[in-house]
């Protein structure tokens, strides 16, 4: 893999882990107080205020590991040196290029995070290089942001000298071998470690295994499992409609798959009552907003799956009755027979198709304009937009939005409900049929909010984003589904409960699921750490229980798997395990699933 290929998130990922190793020994090591956290950050070229470093190192923080690092960084982006510019000139009144020992001095030591005379005048002395008395904040702004670019250059030039640290913690991917990349023959993945320069010290032990992964050839205790898998068109236990189906009761909803600012996952979840003991047929699968079949929606190759437990959502320890196992191209389903009762329907995705996009466009699409008498109006291009989001929203597809639905686009866009007296309200200024919004409607409230910020976008870009659109008007994070009932001898009832992400109920029935049906195997030498890996048509899921009385921490390596992703986005990563927990260790899915596949993972115990 050549340097020149590395995405945007891989060269973020890098020099999270070199900024991480430029104080800590290890990447799995923790950060374990305020002032190695600030020491880390500038490392990454973040030069963190107090209140920043707060925010994140509270009174109950006792320690910080290099996910929450990571996080942080994408959070706290670097400061920009035309920023630094823009605050400094609302000083600089007369727009000299420089302000006075008076001012700075009164600005640093009344406003803000309040510095002594004594840090004043050292800031002071940095920009007043001819000691006229004079503080250059240009020069300033100049060398915060070349000591920031240096910090970082320092940082990496470090990780990539010492090759015995780097493969250490994050594997040895090879340029030459097509075998050691997880995303063969695509665009790299984010975390894939890049090769440098070979460590030429003479190693007796190794010298006869070096063309074995690094983190496989240091750890004697481990587990190793490799499962090929064919391609699609070749797959056998597909997804078979019950005869006469046409003549059963149908209840179907939508809903949809977004991707939160962390990274997680969030979507609706439901309730299905059934009112006697019958065969139940359930399906779930991506839904194509796209007109035009031979262009499908670039969503429709994220995986799905749906969870059905039993009981009373609020029940610590829910059953698990059944999952959507078998395939049929993208739709996912299950047939059985159900108890009368109340069941909870839980979507599920990996993750590994449907990520958080960093990468921003080059332009951004016009949302309003101008008529020709004044008058403010939605694009051609937003339009289509809000019609698709329409057809999200509209849970029951009846062309039509109830308060109910509404509210969850409300809940999702702007975190708040509108209540009676506001639906009224809306009703009477938006186009509605049967007490329900119209599609005409939901264009015409959008077109108000333009209004009421006479032109200005903003508001809008923040509903679109929430909905999973970036600013070319491309949904890039988020997922759109239906969800289809079907039964011999009565009408399901399906109904919308509340939006969440990964709630602890979702994530016991998945480890169940992959225990149930899942191979088991202990680690070598550890037989309370057991690793369960279910294969399912379209995934591979492994969980590590962990039933010991003391963390562990579990090595994972996948640099031998093609033709894969991984919910992890690396392909060498670690997992720590609490005591007596069961934890998701990752999902693994086809990058091309027309094409055969090898899963290849080594889990070991640091």
């Amino acid at each position: 893999m050549q340097k020149s290929q590395c995405t945007e998130d891989e060269i973020f990922y890098m020099s999270c882990r070199a900024a991480y190793l430029a104080v800590l020994r290890s990447s799995l090591a923790n950060i374990t107080s305020k002032e190695q956290l600030c020491l880390v950050l500038q490392q990454a070229g973040r030069n963190p205020s107090q209140k920043t470093l707060k925010k994140y190192w509270t009174q109950r923080t006792t320690k910080l590991n290099f996910d929450d690092f990571c996080e942080i960084l994408r959070k706290e982006k670097p400061t920009e040196e035309n920023e630094l510019m823009k605050a400094f000139r609302k000083l600089d009144l007369n727009g000299h290029g420089y302000i006075s020992h008076s001012e700075l001095h009164k600005v640093l030591t009344l406003r803000g995070e309040k510095m002594s005379p004594e840090e004043v005048n050292e800031i002071f002395s940095l920009a007043d290089s001819n000691k006229d008395g004079k503080f250059d904040y240009r020069e300033f702004c100049r060398l915060l942001a070349s000591t920031a670019e240096q910090c970082q250059t320092v940082a990496m030039e470090k990780l990539e000298a010492d090759t015995k640290l780097k493969r250490q913690n994050f594997g040895n991917q090879s340029e030459s071998s097509p075998k050691s990349s997880l995303s063969q023959g695509v665009t790299p993945l984010p975390e894939t470690p890049q090769k440098t320069e070979l460590d030429t010290t003479p190693r007796k032990a190794e010298s006869r295994s070096s063309s074995r992964p690094s983190s496989a050839r240091s750890r004697r205790s481990s587990v190793s499992t490799a499962i090929t898998m064919g391609a699609s068109n070749t797959k056998t236990g597909r997804l078979c409609e019950p005869e006469s189906l046409q003549a059963w009761h149908h209840t179907s909803t939508k809903g949809c798959f977004f991707v939160e600012e962390d990274g997680g996952i969030v979507s609706l979840q439901y309730q299905l009552t059934v009112p006697q003991t019958a065969t139940v047929y359930l399906t779930m699968r991506p839904l194509n907003l796209s007109l035009e079949d031979e262009k499908p929606s670039s969503w429709m190759m994220v995986d799905t799956a749906l969870f059905v437990v039993t009981g009373n959502k609020m029940k610590e320890d829910p059953s698990l009755v059944c999952f959507t196992e078998l395939r049929d191209k993208e739709k996912f389903g299950w047939k059985g027979e159900l108890s009368a009762g109340t069941y909870y329907l839980m979507p599920f995705t990996t993750g590994c198709r449907l990520k958080k996009k960093r990468k921003p466009v080059a332009k951004a699409a016009q949302l309003v304009y101008r008529t020709d008498t004044g008058e403010l109006a939605l694009t051609k291009e937003f339009r289509a937009v809000l019609s698709d989001i329409f057809e999200i929203i509209d849970l029951d597809g009846n062309g039509l939005l109830s308060l109910e639905e509404y509210n969850f686009f409300e809940q999702r866009t702007s975190g708040e409900k509108c209540d009676e007296d506001a639906w009224a309200v809306c009703r009477e200024n938006f186009d509605t049929k049967k007490n329900e919004l119209t599609r005409r409607g939901f264009m015409e409230l959008n077109l108000m909010e333009a209004n009421d910020r006479e032109g200005d976008p903003s508001d809008l870009w923040v509903t679109l984003e929430s909905m999973g659109y970036n600013r070319a008007l491309e949904m890039v994070e988020a997922c759109p589904f239906v969800i289809d009932v079907y039964s011999e001898d009565f009408r399901p009832t399906i109904q919308p409960v509340d939006l969440e992400s990964s709630s602890k109920i979702l994530n016991t029935a998945l480890h169940r699921s992959v225990i149930a049906k899942g191979e088991a195997k202990a680690i070598k030498g550890h037989d309370n750490v057991i690793i369960h890996t279910y294969r399912s048509e379209a995934r591979i899921s492994s969980i590590i229980t962990n039933k010991s009385n003391h963390k562990v921490t579990v090595h994972v390596n996948n640099e031998l798997s093609k033709n894969c992703v991984s919910s992890r986005g690396m392909s060498v990563f670690a997992v720590e395990v609490p005591a007596r927990t069961k934890m998701v260790c990752q999902h693994v899915v086809p990058i091309n699933d027309r094409q055969e596949w090898t899963y290849h993972c080594v889990e070991s115990i640091l």
